[in-house]
């Protein structure tokens, strides 16, 4: 067993001792192992590191993987995230339910898409303040966008900062309060004898839950697999979450999923992961350079966002003027580079 397996004696107190130990692929930002304790039962360890990050940042982010996993917790009937087993705050360690993953099938959506609507439909206004308020784009990923525009020589119509204004105000998380996993990506997401469990909570936040229900239709915007959803599929996902959602709250999903759209599309941080975000203007960098991210390349996840965008906004009351400028840049992105490749289909996973 690995002597640096952080389970001090408060934790064997709780759940037992460890006998066996393997450490698991994660992110630099923590370590994972599979434990085996004494008595045969499984257990997964969690230690959030630092990962470049000071020692306060990290602890802000145990706290929130955290709350994320407890308010998770909540669910009645199947459950929608492991359950936590005890903590040791001190080392930012968590013990949590080891879920037995039935691993790859290509009907994976359906289920995701209803464990997704449970998950959001966990809190509500009295939550308020027990994560972080989502983050969205800015007024200068705006102007980030519409520069590209400038870059690429397509005109900009006279109305699309105004739209993108108002996007701005629509998008605010504020009057929102649905349990956002944060980072809902395949592999995040483990498909269990009793549903879609969610994992790695550490991106947790309330907002409005039709930023992740955009997901499917966006290309999965924080994940290295992206990949387009589209016909028979992207409409029976959609409808088994708004279901969902209705059938748990009473009500339809508020807002409005062209918005959600067009708030990931605008958001340079959402061509690059997580370690480069925040550190550069993506957009910026897509008329001079085509970066890579998993299999997918810059240039073609925007690619696949405008054309969303644009079939979306057509008829749309408030951004008609920014789905024609998307149709636009999409077309120039195509001429220019003429070799970008449709985003991948998910009829089957190959990266469970």
């Amino acid at each position: 067993m690995p002597n640096h397996l952080p389970f001090n004696e408060a934790l064997r107190s709780t759940v037992g001792t460890p006998k066996q130990a393997k450490l698991l692929d994660s992110s630099p930002r923590s370590r994972v192992w599979r434990v085996r304790l004494a008595d045969q039962r499984l257990v997964i360890v969690k230690q959030i590191t630092d990962g470049g990050d000071t020692g306060a940042d990290a602890d802000t982010r145990f706290a929130r993987e955290l709350a994320g996993l407890r308010l998770a917790g909540r669910a009645a009937g199947p459950a929608v995230a492991p359950a936590v087993l005890a903590t040791d705050p001190s080392s930012r360690v968590m013990v949590l339910e080891h879920l037995d993953d039935l691993g790859k099938t290509a009907d994976w959506m359906p289920g995701y898409a209803e464990s997704l609507a449970r998950l959001h439909a966990l809190t509500g206004p009295a939550d308020a303040g027990a994560l972080p308020v989502s983050s969205g784009p800015t007024a200068t990923d705006a102007e980030s966008f519409l520069a590209l525009a400038g870059a690429l020589d397509v005109p900009v119509p006279s109305t699309v900062p105004d739209e993108l204004g108002a996007l701005l105000e629509r998008l605010d998380p504020a009057p929102h309060h649905a349990l956002l996993h944060g980072d809902p990506c395949p592999g995040n997401d483990l498909r269990t004898a009793d549903g879609v469990r969610f994992v790695d909570f550490e991106r947790a936040s309330l907002g409005n839950g039709l930023i992740e229900l955009a997901y499917f239709r966006i290309g999965f915007p924080t994940c290295w697999c992206a990949m387009s959803v589209t016909a028979a599929p992207l409409t029976e996902v959609e409808d088994v979450y708004r279901t969902t959602w209705r059938g748990l709250t009473g009500k339809d999903v508020p807002g409005d999923l062209a918005d959600a759209c067009a708030g990931w599309l605008i958001q340079g941080d959402a061509l690059v992961e997580r370690a480069h975000r925040g550190t550069a203007d993506q957009l910026a960098r897509v008329p001079a350079e085509d970066f890579e991210w998993g299999h997918v390349s810059a240039r073609e996840r925007l690619v696949h966002r405008l054309g969303v965008v644009a079939d979306m906004t057509r008829d749309h009351d408030h951004l008609h003027a920014l789905g024609l400028l998307s149709s636009a840049l999409a077309d120039r992105l195509l001429a220019r580079w003429t070799n970008l490749r449709p985003l991948p289909t998910p009829d089957a996973r190959p990266w469970y």
